[in-house]
Order: structure tokens, then sequence, then C-alpha cells
């Protein structure tokens, strides 16, 4: 059995392998014979063409003449004929006589028909592509523009691009978007809804198309300050104490920073942005620095009253129109029970007001239970009061400035009103004694 096994293993391996048998060539086609056979009938009988002894159709013939003549050789020249002599004269011996002269002038030219003058069309205005949009210090300027030589093209008035340019375009109207810092937050949204409430438009808060059409630039968005001596004379250092800044014969600026700041409405953080090369450590008088230009225009009208919104944290100052005249962020009191809601009126105004520290008011403050006296404090930027005071009739409240400006609307007081001081400067200019003050909530 394993032997017929083996057998049959074999023979299955056998028929699985079994080679297959050769495949005969296949006849290869003699089509390339007959090309060739092709070409060389054809090469004969253009020889024999070429030789005459072959007689072409006349349509072939052309050719067959090109072809016979001899092909030019490069290297010789081609030698002109010589001109055949004329009968009766001889060049050698003979000149040629000039030809005569005509004496007779020609017929004068008739003059020239009059070209009828086209007015020359009015010059315009191509509009300004808006530029690619940047980050948000990026978009806002170029730090070393003030550096650069050659004269300055005069600005063209046109709309705003940027977040910043928008700021200053509503803040040149008196409707400030807070502090300048080139990005968009929450008061600049209110900003942008007050402008589109005031143009009619939907108070949607985003500054679109129709929105930046309405806000102008009639002057270039940034201008130059030059640091005076007696700029360094008004700067002190502010006591950290109620009784150190009681002691102050001024509270003046810390420093030219915060002093430049101010006075264009500014962030200090923006406004080194956008002077990145100066060392504001040891600023020397003569210093040019770059810095907005926002500038409130005077008022045409005094307001006839002043609404102030605390969900909005928004004060705003109407005509006798009810057109706003101004629109400002404010910071309220921090618990809900100093907040006054209803109809107060202004009871009395005081430009570069002194401060008069009570210690009852502050009764989380060690030092005020420590004190126990009243202080005073002199005016100045940085006063507790900022550089306005607006009492209103209800003792202790009023509207203020604040020598923190970065902080309005994000922050709460003690009840009072806190503007930016700028904000407030202006909002002195606008009303008068027993004017209604309208708080809603």
């Amino acid at each position: 059995m394993p032997a017929i096994a083996m057998a049959l293993r074999k023979q299955r391996i056998y028929t699985r392998y079994k080679p297959e048998p050769a495949k005969t060539p296949q006849r290869r086609s003699d089509w390339k014979a007959l090309l060739l056979l092709l070409f060389v009938v054809m090469g004969v009988a253009w020889w024999a063409a070429v030789q005459g002894k072959l007689v072409l159709p006349s349509a072939l013939q052309q050719f067959v003449q090109v072809a016979r003549q001899p092909a030019a050789d490069p290297k010789t020249e081609i030698e002109a004929p010589a001109p055949k002599p004329i009968s009766g004269f001889d060049f050698g011996t003979l000149p040629v006589p000039p030809p005569p002269l005509n004496t007779t002038l020609p017929a004068p030219l008739p003059p020239p028909a009059a070209v009828e003058e086209v007015p020359i069309p009015p010059s315009f205005e191509i509009e300004q592509p808006a530029p690619p949009a940047k980050s948000a210090y990026e978009a806002v300027t170029d730090p070393d523009a003030s550096d650069k030589s050659g004269p300055a093209e005069p600005f063209r008035p046109r709309s705003a691009w940027t977040t910043f340019e928008v700021q200053v375009a509503l803040a040149r109207q008196v409707i400030s978007p807070g502090i300048l810092d080139g990005l968009a937050g929450p008061q600049t949204t209110a900003a942008i809804k007050a402008f589109q409430k005031r143009e009619g438009l939907e108070p949607t808060g985003q500054p679109d198309a129709r929105t930046k059409s309405l806000l102008l630039l009639n002057l270039q968005p940034f201008t130059s300050y030059v640091v005076k001596s007696n700029d360094f004379a008004v700067l002190r250092k502010t006591g950290r104490t109620w009784v150190a800044k009681s002691d102050q014969d001024l509270l003046g600026y810390e420093t030219i920073l915060e002093m430049v700041a101010e006075k264009s409405h500014s962030y200090t953080r923006f406004i080194e942005q956008l002077n990145p090369k100066v060392n504001w450590r040891q600023v020397a008088a003569g210093t040019r620095v770059k810095v907005p230009l926002v500038q409130y225009p005077e008022p045409s009208e005094k307001a006839a009253f002043i609404r102030i919104s605390l969900t909005n944290r928004v004060l705003q100052a109407f005509g006798a129109s009810s057109n706003l005249l101004a629109h400002f962020p404010c910071s309220i009191g921090a618990k809900v029970e100093k907040r006054p809601v209803g109809e107060l009126k202004v009871l009395n105004i005081a430009d570069a007001p002194n401060y008069t520290f009570d210690p009852e008011i502050f009764p989380e403050s060690e030092e005020a239970r420590r004190l126990g006296t009243k202080l005073t404090i002199n005016p100045g930027p940085n006063n507790p009061v900022g550089t306005a005071w607006i009492g209103l009739d209800k003792p202790g409240y009023g509207i203020h400035g604040t020598p923190l400006p970065e902080k309005i609307g994000r922050t709460e007081s003690h009840g009072c009103f806190r503007l930016a001081n700028w904000d407030a400067t202006h909002l002195l200019k606008l009303v008068t004694k027993e004017m209604p003050v309208h708080v809603e909530p």
C-alpha cells in the first residue's frame, strides 16, 4: 500500500506540473518589407525625374526644376552685373550737368483750419481701497513712520478703516469708545451703537460698511507731541496713604508716559507700542512722540439733561431737541443699595477740585478707621476725583474724573459715577446747575 500511494502521488505531481508544449512562433508580417520597397521605388522615380529620364505631370515639374538647379555656395560673392552704358555719352570724359534750379516759389499753403477747443473734464478722486486686515496693534500705524525722511503727503479725508480709526472718528464726535487702544471691546461696541442710533441706523454695534462710510476722518489719525521742559515740573510721585496724599502740594502725573497717554485719551501700553524706540524711563525735553490726534470740539449748545444707564454703564448728555451731545462710559457703585436710581439734579460744579477724605465713607480702610478725621487733598489729575466734579443733590454723590481711566466701566466706586478725566472735563462745559439727571436701572 505505501508503494501504491507513493506512485499515485508521483502521478499527481507529474500531472499537475506537466510542461506545456512549446508555442510555435508566429509568422512575422511583411508590412515593413513592403514599406521599404515603396521608399526604394519612390527614390528611383525621383532620381529619374531629376535626370530628365521620366516625364512627370505639369503640377510636379516645378519641384523637379528647383531640384535641378545647383546649390549656391555661401562662400562666393554674388557680383552685380555691370550697368549698360547709355548711347551718346561717355561718362569717363564728360561731366554730368546738374539739374536746373527751380526759381519759382510754390504756392502758399492755406491757413490751418481752426481747431475746436474741447473742455477738460473736471478731475475726480478715486476711492482708496481698504488695506488688508492686520492684528490689533499692527493695523494701527507704522511705528517708524515718523522716522522716515521726505515730505509727508497731504492727508485726504476718508472713512475709517481700522478699529483704531473707528475709535478716533467716534471720539472726535464726543462719542467716547473709552480709552484708545485699537482693540474692539464692549465700550467701543456701545459707542458704535450710540452713533448708529443717532444716524438712524440699526444699532448693531458692529462697524459695518455703512457705519464706516459715515465715520469720516477729516484729519490724520496721528500727530506728534514734543515733550517740554515744564512738563517735568508737574510730575509728582503719588503717596500711597491718605496722609501722604494730603501732604502733597499737587496730585500731578507720575510719569511723562502717563501724561502723554492722558492728553491723547490713550492707554499707556498703546503709546509704548506706537513709540518702541523711546526710553520712557529717561525721557528728555525735546523728545518727539507719536500720539493719536483726538480733541473734543467746543460744544455748540448746553445740555438739557443727562441720562445714566446703570445696566450699560453709560452716561449720555442730550440737547434741547433730545439730540445726543456726548456719550461717555462710566463706572457705578459697587453695592446695589448705594446706586441712586431715579431723578437727580446738578447741585454744584468744580474744575480741578480739592477732595475731602471722610473716613466714614471708607470703613474697609484700616487707615481710615485709625485716623478718625477728615483730610483735604489738593487738586491734580491723580486726585481721587480727578480733574472735575459735578455734585448731585443727593449728599455724597456726584459725577467726577478718576486717576485710573483704564478701569472705567470695569471696577465699581462707592456710589459716584466715574468718568475718564478728559470726559469729565468736557462734561463741565455741557452741564448747568439744576439740570436734571435721569438714572436708569
